[in-house]
């Protein structure tokens, strides 16, 4: 886990190191900066492998240097295979396979990665930049790029200047999501790499080429049985579990109610020399505790479990850093119990396996449920159902209108996957989602099964954009390296071609992986209800935040906001203060983004 910097602007070494110094969580290990030619290029080290100097960055071998974040998790294979072509190696670390394997192969050994990876290599003597980024999108990549001046960087912050200009279509993608989905910013001429592609930049000519190595793709359903789809799948996570375990600092694993994390963190234990640690986050409130539970696993599977109870007043206080951390704005409230869980992390471990992915593989989200339900309807005339999502049924219910209204007024299942993911309640005025059709076009043709297409999209959007962005900015604010197993692509991979009975079958969620689970625990522990990794933002936003985010969203900002709905956004914000339903997300997009304007003086 590191920082990457490189430009071509004519900067001077004090303002390369104020730019890292920004985001010197990400690398507290090593500083370096290094100038070859006009490029320049710079590293924040968090030292993972190979401890030693020697694989400090920016690393050079021949003409090629290299500015790279992440891991490689099959490097020890690629290592040998190099060996064998007759190469040596000077260091034991994943940096010189990548740089030497870029040198053999060329482009094209970006394929021959499993990892999580954000990188650029100068080569000197050709005059190009390669960068590439891992295929589900867990470390980040941003550029900007304006007539071949170009700037890369592993967050947005770095790069912020007084001369961008704020992109609307971003604005309004945030007000429909709550994030900004790649590959846009929040500002324009300056993007993130799409995972799964690369950028090549051609220095005589000035000119930059994105092409896609790898992508979700339409494929057969398996022929397997039930029984061989589980032992295959089992053996590919133990496999995912125990390359993520290669490390040379302390390493332990987060450990929820849920059943992903307790499977990651068995094998772990299973696998490893010794106990491994095991932390976990205990609330006060017994809505969202699942301390009970984690502690269960623990017992268990004889981990070293770490419990640490925390208040409402610890979170609230990891607010007041929030956007030094999300440096774009970032609406998933879940980040603030994620920072304080890797804050206590940190005192033990610099390695931490998570089981962040299982859900989106294994169709465990409820709101994809929600697809599965639209059957029942969906043979109901459109104009029928149109006319019946008028009928206040909400009011006899309890939910919000938005939600009913959305799921019976929905065309087709395809038009219902995207209110999913836009919780219903666009608070565009001019409500647009051709956005979605530009930007994520396959996933209405990958699948003719509902739901499989809803999980696709998850993927694609979601875990991309926000659950991978919210791991990735939690664990480095604090310096921790966090790696899921299930987001080994192979294991992503394999799930699509399981049938859906095999995942999701009688309201089972997730069925395949608790059947493996029952290997490790007895199901009887893990078939608790989960609380979920939430906070009680609804309760804060008439309590604790309701002075703070009145004064913030005044008439003045609500009305700058690019193609905001003021009306209707006030009308939920006094529903929610006056607690007849919840509209704590929609509150929380606005809050958030106030706070980012704040952050980095701007205004609309």
């Amino acid at each position: 886990m590191c920082g990457i910097y490189l430009t071509n602007f004519s900067c001077k070494e004090e303002q390369v190191r104020k730019k890292l110094n920004s985001i010197s969580f990400r690398g507290p290990d090593n500083l370096q900066i290094n100038k070859v030619k006009e490029i320049i290029l710079g590293h924040l080290r968090l030292a993972i492998l190979d401890l030693d100097k020697r694989s400090n960055q920016p690393y050079s071998f021949e003409q090629f240097h290299i500015v790279f974040n992440g891991e490689i998790y099959n490097f020890k294979d690629i290592r040998e295979e190099l060996i064998s072509c007759g190469f040596s190696f000077e260091t034991t670390s994943d940096t010189e396979v990548l740089i030497k394997g870029y040198a053999y192969w060329g482009k094209e050994f970006v394929s021959r990665l499993n990892g999580m990876f954000a990188f650029a290599i100068y080569d000197e003597v050709k005059g190009e930049i390669f960068c590439a980024r891992d295929r589900l999108g867990v470390k980040p990549f941003f550029y900007y790029w304006k007539d071949g001046a170009y700037e890369i960087c592993s967050q947005l912050r770095p790069l912020v200047n007084k001369n961008l200009q704020i992109s609307k279509e971003a604005v309004s993608i945030y007000l429909d999501c709550g994030y900004i989905p790649s590959p846009l910013t929040i500002f324009e001429d300056v993007f993130k790499l799409q995972p799964g592609h690369t950028l090549s930049i051609d220095l005589n000519n000035k000119t930059k080429k994105i092409e896609k190595y790898w992508d979700l793709k339409e494929v057969e359903t398996t022929t397997l049985t039930y029984g061989e789809a589980k032992e295959q799948l089992h053996a590919l996570i133990i496999n995912a579990v125990k390359i993520r375990m290669q490390a040379d600092v302390p390493l332990g694993s987060f450990l929820s109610g849920g059943i992903d994390s307790a499977l990651v963190s068995a094998i772990a234990a299973k696998h490893s020399s010794v106990p491994i640690n095991t932390f976990t986050i205990a609330f006060e409130d017994p809505k969202y505790d699942e301390s009970k539970i984690a502690q269960q696993y623990a017992s268990i599977i004889g981990s070293n479990h770490k419990e640490t109870l925390c208040n409402p007043e610890q979170i609230l206080q990891m607010l007041k850093d929030f956007t030094k951390v999300y440096d774009e704005p970032f609406a998933d409230s879940s980040a603030l119990p994620s920072l304080l869980l890797n804050k206590i992390t940190k005192d033990d471990v610099t390695v931490a396996l998570s089981g962040d992915g299982g859900d989106e593989s294994f169709i465990g989200y409820w709101h994809l449920m929600l697809v599965d339900k639209f059957k029942k309807v969906a043979g109901i005339p459109f104009t029928i159902r149109k006319a019946l999502s008028k009928i206040p049924y909400h009011i006899i219910l309890g939910t919000r209108p938005e939600t009913l209204k959305g799921f019976l007024s929905s065309k087709d299942e395809n038009e219902l996957i995207v209110k999913i993911f836009t919780s219903f309640d666009s608070l565009n005025l001019k409500k647009d989602y051709t956005w979605v059709d530009k930007y994520y076009p396959q996933f209405r043709k990958l699948s003719k099964e509902p739901l499989q297409r809803a999980a696709d999209f998850n993927i694609k959007l979601w875990l991309e954009n926000d659950s991978n962005v919210k791991v990735d900015r939690a664990s480095m604010a604090f310096s921790v390296e966090s790696r899921s197993p299930f987001l080994d692509y192979r294991i992503i991979e394999f799930a699509r071609t399981l049938p859906i009975s095999y995942r999701f079958k009688n309201g089972v969620t997730k069925r395949i992986i608790r059947d493996i689970l029952k290997e490790y625990i007895p199901e009887e522990v893990f078939t608790q209800p989960k609380k979920g990794f939430a906070i009680p933002l609804n309760a804060w936003i008439r309590g604790e935040l309701k002075d703070d985010i009145l004064s913030k969203l005044n008439d003045a900002f609500l009305h700058s906001v690019p193609n905001l709905d003021v009306l209707k956004f006030k009308k939920q914000l006094g529903e929610h203060l006056e607690n007849k339903y919840d509209y704590s997300f929609s509150i929380w997009k606005l809050y958030i983004l106030a706070l980012w304007c704040e952050e980095f003086n701007i205004s609309f």
